[in-house]
């Protein structure tokens, strides 16, 4: 991985240490609702559907003595197209960039099939990186069930350190910093310390619509769902103005995306127009169209059209 390092002297007493952390895991285990609680803004899209999260995106965050370069992945799943192995190649790749590995499994529940697909890969590695296991979801545990997950998951890759968290209400987060410091060494500060990801507004506002279409439409549908920002601009009048296509990997699912009279199509822009509007700190004019596109998440020239292959 190609980095340059942002020069600025850090002026502090203490050693300035600095480092880049994957985060992998299954889909759905909270790694996207993680970054946006360390960071204290959204930047990642989250929905309680898998696959929100299909392409790595950088969380930096800065302070006076660290910069830790978060790396969010797409959940590790079971592959069936060529979006799948992409996602999924996506996050084994990132595990060879990284210091620190933070697997993250969802200790509300038992392991599941994909949780054992994670252990193998990690040990299969060329070499055996770093791991802390975070336990997250540990809100929804009494005392007693806790110390039973944190044995059941700690037999899955014997000798990770294990650490609990609550990335939802930030219960553990300082603890979880506290113990990534611990593996990091001194080091520069690779990113301005105003920047916060690599993602421009552009890109989180593609997430941020898929997002509503996740919120709002039935299981079967989203996952056959693409975003496409065709025009994001500022106008005169401070406002931005958005032009969107949402692809559809079908000719039934376009009438269900748009709805009777255009009504879920309005609900998907509505939401997703109120996270822009956050985002961006503006008013946000969104323009929202629907195309089929048949078998799209199976054909390489558009996902490299779509920016899923960018970097590959």
């Amino acid at each position: 991985m190609k980095v340059t390092f942002y020069e600025e002297e850090v002026m502090t007493e203490n050693t300035f240490k600095s480092g880049f952390i994957t985060l992998i895991g299954r889909p759905n285990v909270g790694k996207s609702t993680l970054i946006n609680r360390l960071l204290g803004q959204k930047i990642a899209a989250v929905s309680p559907r898998p696959q929100t999260t299909r392409r790595k995106q950088l969380g930096i965050l800065t302070t006076d003595n660290y910069q830790i370069v978060f790396m969010d992945t797409p959940g590790i799943h079971k592959g069936k197209d060529k979006l799948d192995r992409y996602m999924n190649d996506a996050a084994q790749e990132t595990i060879l960039d990284a210091d620190v590995v933070v697997w993250i499994v969802d200790a509300s529940l038992s392991p599941q099939e994909e949780d054992e697909m994670i252990a193998e890969m990690i040990q299969e590695l060329p070499r055996t990186p770093t791991v802390l296991m975070l336990l997250n979801k540990i809100d929804k545990l009494k005392e007693d069930k806790r110390e039973k997950q944190r044995e059941v998951y700690g037999n899955l890759l014997p000798g990770a350190e294990l650490c609990e968290i609550s990335a939802l209400h930030g219960e553990g987060q300082d603890v979880f910093i506290s113990l990534l410091l611990d593996h990091l060494l001194e080091g520069p500060m690779y990113y301005d310390p105003e920047q916060v990801t690599d993602f421009y507004e552009r890109e989180i506002a593609s997430d941020l619509i898929r997002q509503g279409c996740l919120n709002m439409l039935r299981d079967e549908i989203p996952h056959g769902i693409a975003i496409r920002v065709d025009e994001f601009k500022e106008r005169s009048n401070g406002q931005i103005y958005i032009h969107a296509t949402i692809l559809v990997s079908r000719d039934s699912h376009k009438g269900i995306v748009i709805g009777k009279g255009a009504e879920m199509l309005k609900k998907i822009g509505s939401y997703a127009r109120k996270e822009i509007e956050d985002l961006v700190g503006t008013k946000v004019f969104l323009d929202l169209k629907v195309k089929v596109n048949k078998n799209w998440r199976d054909k390489a020239d558009m996902l490299d059209y779509l920016g899923y292959t960018q970097g590959r």
